[in-house]
């Protein structure tokens, strides 16, 4: 028994080590996959357990589907590009004026889409506007990168670590303004503060104000109106209390197939540029955190947790602060697993939950490796010929997270 719990907690920990480190270079998917079929191989868990467990993450992959599907079309179209460049001419040859429009422009983005979206999708055409502005792209990128963890907890649908932490059964829409309104305004307003401090120096000059904006096909336009209604048909469904993954996955279709009906086009490319893979890499991450739970240690952080809430104010500060750095050593989808079926044990005050999710929303923003939205922005930015070495980032997420995760854990506490 000793050694199959130990056999299980050295694959999960290999596994979930590859899928942060990316050995070979091969998709995160690979590892998280090839974790749980050794699992299964060595009858470390059942095969009922398993499927029960990727079972458990149906509404998540409806709500990434749809999603991506949003932000896919959004790119496709040039919305995003159009977007930037609005952005840069309004900055008015200012590069601090720039940084803002673009934070603001993350916001909104993050808020409405996703997380995801904003490092996947936002940040190259933050790149591609800021080399037409001969601007400095580093501050801009961070300002990408970091606002897509700070504003991750506006809306229940900014982040699908959120549906991962509520097992896909969120607050409703009111109970979650009321419980993240103001830890959200907190971590969004104290993440610009010190990124722009820290990068005063970088955004100190002027840049190019007169660049092409090529205008908004009909696509486009048809792009930007159905991610405003389903942003719109979001919140209802949220202040409904209903699950989140079918109505979006259903928006992201609809958007699809209207703008290819408009545009005249095939949706085929547009299905071959979503990264698919990101599916079994959660499907991979649910099979693993149930084959902890099925050794106990999940017990044991459940226990931990309940035995704090005797303090819910204090309670809620550790297990915030603990689990924002512990994203960071896992990756925050997994973190927010085991802190999922953690709380579905423990049964925590409600004052707890939210500090959990504002510390595996926002402690990503540490490091490059702290959630799936840093690395695929790391990535993206890869790709445009520019990289941010580990420790380059930590310079800035070591600053900005700490001073965001105290602003925000105590503007939730201090509502009581």
């Amino acid at each position: 028994m000793i050694l199959a719990t130990g056999a299980t907690w050295g694959i999960c920990a290999a596994s979930t080590a590859a899928v942060i480190a990316r050995p070979f270079r091969w998709p995160e998917a690979i590892w998280a996959v090839a974790g749980a079929a050794v699992l299964l191989l060595f009858g470390l868990m059942p095969f009922a357990a398993a499927t029960g467990a990727v079972a458990k993450g149906l509404d998540v992959y409806l709500f990434l589907i749809g999603m991506m599907l949003l932000s896919e079309v959004a790119r496709a179209e040039g919305l995003f590009d159009w977007v930037a460049a609005t952005a840069v001419i309004h900055a008015k040859g200012s590069t601090a004026r720039l940084f803002v429009l673009v934070y603001v422009t993350g916001i909104v983005t993050t808020s409405f889409l996703s997380n995801d979206a904003t490092a996947v999708v936002l940040t190259p055409a933050v790149y591609a506007a800021a080399k037409k502005a001969r601007a400095d792209p580093l501050p801009l990128l961070f300002a990408c990168a970091l606002i897509a963890n700070a504003a991750s907890f506006v809306l229940p649908i900014s982040n699908p670590a959120n549906l991962v932490l509520y097992g896909g059964k969120m607050p409703p829409l009111g109970q979650w303004f009321a419980s993240f309104a103001l830890p959200s305004l907190a971590s969004i307003v104290v993440t610009f503060l010190v990124l722009r401090w820290l990068e005063r120096e970088r955004l100190a000059g002027s840049c190019i104000s007169e660049v092409e904006r090529t205008p908004l096909t009909a696509g486009g336009k048809a792009a930007l109106v159905g991610i405003v209604a389903t942003a719109i048909v979001l919140l209802v469904v949220s202040a409904l209390d209903i699950e989140l993954g079918l109505p979006t996955a259903i928006a992201g279709i609809v958007t699809t197939l209207a703008v290819c009906a408009i545009a005249r086009s095939s949706p085929v490319p547009l299905l071959r540029g979503i990264s698919w893979s990101v599916l079994p890499l959660v499907a991979g991450l649910f099979v693993l955190v149930e084959a902890l739970d099925l050794t106990g240690v999940i017990a044991w952080v459940a226990q931990a947790i309940r035995t704090a809430s005797a303090d819910p104010a204090q309670a809620s500060a550790a297990s915030g602060a603990i689990l924002a750095f512990a994203s960071n050593l896992m990756n925050n989808l997994p973190a927010g697993l085991i802190a999922s079926t953690a709380v579905a044990q423990a049964q925590p005050p409600q004052l707890v939950v939210d500090g959990l999710l504002i510390g595996v929303d926002l402690g990503p923003n540490l490091s490059i490796t702290g959630s799936l939205a840093t690395i695929l922005w790391l990535q993206a930015i890869r790709r445009e010929g520019e990289d941010i070495g580990f420790w380059r980032f930590l310079k800035v997420g070591a600053v900005a997270m700490p001073l965001a995760l105290i602003a925000a854990l105590g503007a939730r506490i201090a509502l009581g």
